[in-house]
């Protein structure tokens, strides 16, 4: 396939990238506007691969998606350029409303233009698959799990700004007929993971024997998904996935913060020990306004529909991870040094 994949330079976005060229073949560009949390050195891996191609530039930009479009000519696009940390949506929601819900807008019309001047075979054959997360659900009680038919009960100004990106591409399908497909995920971990998220912050500030900030008592409960396996599941999505349909996507290995923390700890200790076990490091902080207290994904449909099951359990996925984070500093202290220490973010709200 030909793939245009927005925010391409980000976690989630450079893992797909990867693996649509490495693995599957697919011929990418990959447009991103290189924000703090972008990093090319993320794709050092396919950057000349001949089935790969940059584009620095804005999703806002209409008539630069426009002109994207139709120089590359994509069989299916694969948005997920966001704004995507929670704590920095408390303190800056402007950018989130900007980037999540008028990119998508525009990304949206650009690839209706574009699919509605396409001959009949490519125009049956395109697909627009929307990225999202599983927060624009809310909280969970203590049993129940995220169905594709909970309703909509974001709690942060960046679940805001998704559910309404979420409802605009599902929109544009209904009204317009636009082949699109949404996906939404649980929280990612893996390599490339820039170093403001829970997993990373905690790795790298232990390593440096800095504090390790647990959000109020640490019972807060997420479920958690490995990068890669994220990456497969988009791409059985894209290709497979029904129109109109949400597909949510989900580890099935759900964990209190505290005991991942726990778990990064003792770990550290085995892979990286100093004087002092690391769990001597944590440091139980102001929870974060509106912090939900738990998520959990149900993929039953996309294991079923789709044939898809998560590779990686916590256990195995939490400790590869590391062993990246060990093995790549030349990619994570650019990061720390020079674009995020690990200091406190959203503390305050905005004005």
């Amino acid at each position: 396939m030909r793939v245009l994949v927005t925010g391409g330079a980000g976690f989630i976005g450079s893992a797909v990238c990867r693996y649509l060229v490495s693995d599957c073949g697919d011929t990418v560009l990959n447009v991103d506007k290189l924000t703090y949390a972008g990093n090319l050195a993320s794709l050092n891996a396919i950057a000349n691969a001949p089935g790969y191609s940059f584009a620095q530039a804005d999703i806002c930009d209409t008539e630069r998606m426009r002109a994207l479009f139709a120089e590359f000519r994509p069989d299916a696009v694969m948005h997920l350029a966001a704004e995507s940390h929670v704590d920095r949506s408390i303190t800056g929601s402007r950018a989130f409303v900007e980037t999540n819900v008028m990119g998508t807008f525009s990304m949206l019309e650009a690839a209706r233009d574009y699919w509605n001047a396409l001959p009949e075979g490519p125009k049956q054959a395109f697909r627009f698959l929307h990225v999202s997360t599983d927060e624009v659900y809310g909280s969970l009680g203590e049993t129940d799990l995220f169905e594709e038919t909970t309703p909509y009960d974001p709690s942060s100004p960046y679940s805001a700004s998704k559910a309404a990106a979420d409802h605009l591409a599902s929109a544009w399908a209904r009204t317009y007929g636009l082949p699109v497909v949404i996906s939404n995920c649980s929280n990612n971990y893996g390599p490339y993971h820039f170093p403001e998220k829970l997993i990373p912050l905690v790795i790298l500030n232990a390593l440096h024997g800095k504090p390790l900030p647990v959000y109020g008592n640490g019972t807060n409960i997420r479920d958690w998904l490995y990068v890669d396996d994220h990456a497969k599941a988009l791409r059985l999505v894209v290709t497979r996935g029904r129109i109109g349909e949400k597909y949510n996507i989900g580890g099935r290995n759900e964990r209190k913060n505290i005991d991942v923390v726990h778990r990064i700890c003792d770990l550290l200790d085995r892979m990286a020990p100093k004087a002092e076990p690391h769990r001597s490091l944590i440091t139980f902080v102001t929870d974060r306004p509106g912090h939900d207290h738990r998520y959990a994904i149900d993929a039953t449909k996309l294991e079923t529909e789709l044939g898809w099951r998560a590779e990686e359990n916590f256990d195995t996925g939490i400790e590869k991870t590391i062993q990246w984070y060990l093995a790549n500093e030349w990619w994570w202290r650019p990061l720390r040094e020079k674009v995020y220490s690990g200091e406190r973010l959203g503390l305050s709200a905005a004005s």
